[in-house]
């Protein structure tokens, strides 16, 4: 990551993962690396599960995933036109999810 959205001393903390969870760490960095694998093989290709990532990224605002995933998806060659429809993706089931979580709250109108 870079500095933009990661802050010098956060980056410090990373390693105690790898000093107190080696073993977790390293399973989710293989898991992590086979599913974003450059692999065109798979059923979705690279460039497209970069920019679901985006998606997820954003909905769930973690600014790291933003950040890497956008660099990601552009080195598999999305557009910047791409990213912005993930962009509206996320932003469209961010809203419908909070429109139909909202009838919720009818339930506790009476």
């Amino acid at each position: 990551m870079s500095d933009e959205t990661t802050p010098r001393d956060d980056k410090q903390f990373m390693r105690n993962y790898k000093t107190n969870s080696p073993d977790i760490l390293a399973a989710y960095a293989n898991f992590s690396k086979t599913v974003f694998a450059d692999d065109e093989a798979r059923a979705v290709p690279a460039k497209y599960r970069e920019l679901m990532a985006v998606a997820v990224g954003i909905a769930r605002q973690c600014e790291y995933c933003i950040e890497s995933h956008t660099r990601s998806a552009q080195r598999a060659g999305a557009t910047e036109e791409e990213i912005a429809e993930a962009v509206w993706v996320a932003s469209a089931v961010g809203a419908g999810s909070a429109y139909t979580h909202g009838r919720l709250a009818f339930k506790h109108v009476h």
